[in-house]
């Protein structure tokens, strides 16, 4: 009878011991007595993150690399980065006997021998996209509303270097299958490479150990593309989040918003509990794509062959308004003094990316300068509310997508029967007309905008009445479930509980808590 009692009083009071978190909350008390990581915890857990959709842009981009990160370890376990010419016995009846790489061997195995190697080789192709989509439209919805400027200018650049290495990265990892394609997209970057004046042959010479194709590059970007570049980029996002954390986050202007303050859900446990939910949805679009969306069929192409071109064939969309300037370039150069520069590479295929990188890296200095704003800014704009930042970035978007769409002079041309010249012709006009006429277009209806009142929300419906005279009238319809978006009101972070007492443990005769919610330990 004793021992019953005893055994149940133990089992009450040992869980009564364990505190309210049990055995995980003794762990992390253990671990925060030595780290002393409470006060950063409770920090970043009370982080407050707004709801407006468009900040699930970034989310986009993070998963995606997560996703990009998993798939590629897997990857990496089988793919053979060499140049190496064997003789092909695999199971895809085509190529039986062909003289193949062993880098495009491998990534034929993958994609038929292993067991789900197809799907997940497509869905990290498809990663690739997204995260560098993501990226994009991230940085424009970024430049729109103003959120680059002080105090952020420099996560503005770190996400400008890091879409900057993510389509190095998606170009590298698109050349390692040494296929027909990817190996004609070679080509074009060593000439790209090697019209940099005076030092461009040395260049392409120690990338690719010597003239193409060589036996060294595929390798060389083997590492660049599994080692270097993901290191680079994984440091670059801890940067962007430490900033993101440290800097909080913008918010659109609204009731309860002012630049003192951030309006939305606390990291933990509602924002943690959503974020979460995205990155499963995220992995499963990428999975679904992967599944059903084919991508990148090398088997089709063949391994790479410098006597060989396929026709109609365009690069990875990020890639295209290279491809577009490279195609609508006039064959210009220059020779004198012992050196040749082919102005028809160099010039669209290396100074007009520069100069557009270095024009989005100033951009939150020229603006400041232009404007005079020095002050911090926590609250986003309305695109309507600046109407020449918003047409610049539509005119800069136009001549991009411009300069895509003239990657496809070829297929246009022969789809619609008409001269190879007059399409490189339009195309040369478009790039300068089009912009001009969607910038004005854009800065016109901004300006439009700002003079109407409730522009942006929707509208609600009205009953049109004719009485017996004959006379019309309207009244306003009973309000919609959809026509206002209800927010809540803000709500200040609650205190947090279970903080040790001001008092040293042995002369403590009260609970009271530390206001700053900073644990206190006797030394």
């Amino acid at each position: 009878m004793s021992s019953t009692i005893d055994a149940g009083k133990t089992k009450r009071s040992s869980k009564a011991a364990l505190g309210p978190y049990g055995r995980v909350g003794n762990v992390v008390n253990e671990l925060d007595d030595r780290l002393g990581v409470a006060k950063g915890g409770r920090v970043f857990l009370d982080k407050i993150f707004p709801d407006h959709w468009s900040f699930m842009l970034g989310e986009i981009s993070l998963y995606s690399f997560v996703v990009l990160m998993a798939t590629g370890v897997f990857l990496a376990l089988y793919f053979v980065p060499s140049t190496n010419q064997i003789i092909y016995h695999g199971s895809y009846a085509p190529l039986q006997g062909q003289h193949v790489s062993e880098a495009y061997a491998s990534t034929v195995r993958i994609s038929f021998n292993v067991r789900g190697g197809l799907l997940v080789r497509q869905m990290h192709h498809w990663a690739a996209d997204i995260f560098i989509g993501s990226i994009m439209v991230h940085m424009a919805r970024i430049f729109v509303t103003g959120a680059f400027r002080k105090p952020r200018e420099l996560n503005w650049s770190i996400g400008l270097i890091m879409l900057v290495l993510a389509i190095l990265e998606g170009f590298i990892g698109y050349s390692l299958p040494d296929d027909l394609i990817s190996g004609t997209g070679l080509r074009i970057g060593y000439s790209i490479a090697e019209s940099v004046p005076l030092v461009g042959s040395y260049m392409t010479s120690f990338i690719w150990g010597g003239k193409f194709p060589g036996n060294a590059i595929i390798p060389r970007f083997y590492i660049i593309h599994v080692l270097i570049i993901p290191l680079v980029l994984a440091g670059l996002i801890g940067a962007h989040l430490t900033l993101l954390v440290r800097q909080k986050h913008t918010q659109f202007a609204g009731e309860g918003r002012t630049e003192t303050n951030v309006v939305g859900s606390p990291m933990f446990p509602t924002f943690m509990a959503k974020t979460t939910g995205f990155l499963f949805m995220v992995t499963g679009v990428t999975a679904l794509l992967g599944a059903f969306a084919q991508i990148n069929p090398i088997w089709q192409f063949g391994s790479y062959d410098a006597s060989k071109i396929s026709y109609a064939v365009q690069p990875d969309w990020y890639m295209g308004f290279v491809d577009g300037a490279l195609r609508i370039m006039p064959s210009w150069e220059f020779a004198g003094f012992g050196h040749t520069i082919p102005f028809e590479v160099f010039l669209p295929a290396v100074l007009f990316p520069g100069l557009m990188l270095n024009l989005w890296l100033l951009w939150p200095a020229l603006e400041r300068r232009m404007t005079g704003d020095n002050e911090l800014h926590n609250l986003l704009d309305r695109p309507r509310d600046r109407p020449k930042r918003t047409a610049a970035g539509v005119a800069m978007l136009a001549f991009l997508f411009t300069l895509f769409s003239a990657s496809s002079t070829d297929v246009l041309a022969n789809f619609f029967h008409v001269s190879l010249n007059e399409v490189l012709w339009f195309f040369r006009i478009a790039t300068v007309v089009i912009p001009i006429i969607a910038g004005y277009v854009a800065y016109r209806l901004c300006i439009e905008m700002q003079g109407v009142h409730g522009v942006g929300k929707r509208k609600r419906a009205v009953i049109v009445h004719r009485s017996d005279h004959g006379e019309y009238s309207t009244v306003t319809a009973a309000p919609r479930p959809d026509d206002e978006r209800i927010e809540l009101h803000p709500e200040p972070v609650p205190t947090r509980i279970d903080i040790e007492p001001l008092a040293a443990p042995a002369t403590a005769t009260t609970t009271e808590s530390s206001p700053t919610g900073v644990r206190q330990i006797t030394r």
